[in-house]
């Protein structure tokens, strides 16, 4: 991976819309109001959020496992900014979270206590490796739904 020094754009908050702030790393984050149509390039179609939404709910309806899958940066410490996130999954005693920082090329996985006798190391490396292969490719979804799917199809139910 390349590092260097790249000059970055200067926003000024005070020009952004109500809902949108300037987050610590120079993203600009915004709100999306229920109702209103969305606007702009969104990061996922509607397909592949479909393929997503259904390989989640196939590995979790297989394993009795929750299945979370959290897209975005994970801060400076990766593995701490997954740590801080799983928390915050819904059900996180008994779910998996897979945890994707694009950016930063990382992939972390974490499993809740009522799980951990299943979702062993072993089985989140596989999970993993499945989707590097999808990721160095460029296809973010697929390289998610492969995941899902090695990790249920390994997790005993």
């Amino acid at each position: 991976m390349a590092s260097g020094n790249f000059p970055t754009p200067t926003v000024d908050p005070d020009t952004l819309p109500v809902g949108s702030v300037v987050t610590s790393s120079g993203r600009i984050s915004a709100v999306h109001r229920a109702g209103e149509p969305f606007t702009g390039d969104l990061p996922f179609g509607t397909d592949d959020l479909v393929k997503l939404d259904d390989a989640l709910t196939a590995a979790t309806r297989a394993t009795k496992v929750r299945f979370n899958v959290y897209v975005g940066d994970l801060g400076a410490d990766t593995g701490a900014g997954a740590n801080a996130i799983f928390p915050h999954t819904p059900e996180p005693e008994r779910s998996v979270l897979i945890a994707v920082s694009p950016n930063q090329r990382v992939v972390e996985v974490r499993g809740g206590r009522d799980v951990q006798d299943r979702v062993t190391d072993r089985i989140a490396q596989l999970g993993v490796t499945a989707a590097v292969s999808s990721f160095a490719e460029g296809d973010l979804i697929d390289g998610l739904v492969s995941a899902l799917r090695v990790m249920s199809a390994a997790i005993a139910p």
